[in-house]
Parts: structure tokens; C-alpha cells; sequence
């Protein structure tokens, strides 16, 4: 059998310590850096926890569903694509305003993204009905349009879209202005 060596009488053994009285942290520098980030953590949260109490940051959840209208249906199925790239999961799709108003008061969408351009209802017109129904105001609306128009981005914004996206746009596009609309993905 192997032992350890044994100690002689003269060398000093470490004291053991339990985690009942472990030695603190390096001292009073640990414990200001532990104040520092205690305090700036919540310098930095505090206005972004306020902005939740008052309901006006919401977060963006990919598993909210997606109600995506346009007349053209490789359009809406190009826009399907782009969102399942970002990872949307739950996309609708209209073919156009009135069948989209039809499944906005049937069902529940965290965001709409029209298409400007439609028959019988264009984009613009399902724009102002859905902010003229006080259960759908809130939702979030992005417009698409092949048309950058300077009136087209000025009727839009004047009945309350949250964002414009000019045709063509790629996922990370699409992205960007879904996050501007609905926070960090």
C-alpha cells in the first residue's frame, strides 16, 4: 500500500476552511466593483422597466402570429419565406384588404404586413379601417409598395402605419424594419 508522506511535527499545515468561514473576496476593491455594477445594471434597467409598466415596449415574440395581405399570391408567399428565414412560425396570409379585415376581428395577429396596391381594398384603405376599430388600433402595421412615392410614405404615416418597406427587399431588410416596429427579435 502507498501512504501519503506523514508531516513532521515542525511544518505547518494550511488551516481548512469550510464554506462556513471561507476567506471573503479580495476585499473592499471586490466589494466596490460589486456596488458598481449593482448600481449602473440598474441605471441602465430602470427606464426600460418603466417603459414596460407603462405598456409601451412590447417584445417581439416570433411565435405571435403574422397576417401578411397582398393581391399577388408569389408576393405573399415571397414575404412567408423572408419571415420563416427571420423565424416567424405562425404566418396568415390575405389576398386582400377585406379578407384580411375579415381574419383580423376573427383572429388574433401581433403584426400586419399590406401590401399598398390591391383590389377591392387597397393597402391604405385597410390601413385606415384597422386603425379606425378601437380592438385592432393598436396592431402593428407595416406597408409594402413597389412605389417609394413621397405622398404614398406621407398618406401612410398621416393614417398610422408603423413602417413603409419599398419593393424589392431581401430577410435582413424585412428584419430591421420589424424590429423598428416591434423591438429586438
Amino acid at each position: 500500500m502507498n501512504r501519503a508522506p506523514r508531516r513532521l511535527s515542525s511544518e505547518r499545515r494550511p488551516p481548512r476552511r469550510s464554506a462556513a468561514n471561507a476567506a471573503p473576496p479580495q476585499g473592499k476593491l471586490y466589494q466596490l466593483k460589486v456596488v458598481f455594477i449593482a448600481i449602473s445594471t440598474r441605471v441602465a434597467i430602470d427606464p426600460i422597466l418603466d417603459e414596460f409598466r407603462r405598456g409601451s415596449v412590447v417584445l417581439a415574440n416570433l411565435n405571435s402570429s403574422v397576417l401578411v395581405v397582398d393581391d399577388y399570391s408569389t408576393m405573399r408567399r415571397i414575404i412567408r419565406n423572408l419571415l420563416t428565414q427571420i423565424g416567424f412560425t405562425n404566418v396568415d396570409e390575405a389576398s386582400d384588404g377585406a379578407d384580411a379585415l375579415r381574419k383580423l376581428r376573427e383572429k388574433s395577429f401581433g403584426l400586419v404586413i399590406s401590401d399598398w396596391n390591391m383590389e377591392p381594398m387597397t393597402g391604405l384603405q385597410l390601413l385606415q379601417e384597422v386603425r379606425a376599430d378601437a380592438k385592432l388600433k393598436p396592431m402593428p402595421f407595416i406597408m409594402v409598395t413597389a412605389e417609394s412615392k413621397t405622398e404614398n410614405v406621407v398618406a401612410a404615416k398621416q393614417a398610422g402605419v408603423n413602417n413603409y418597406i419599398v419593393k424589392p427587399f431581401n430577410a435582413e431588410t424585412l428584419k430591421k424594419k420589424i424590429e423598428s416596429v416591434l423591438g429586438p427579435l
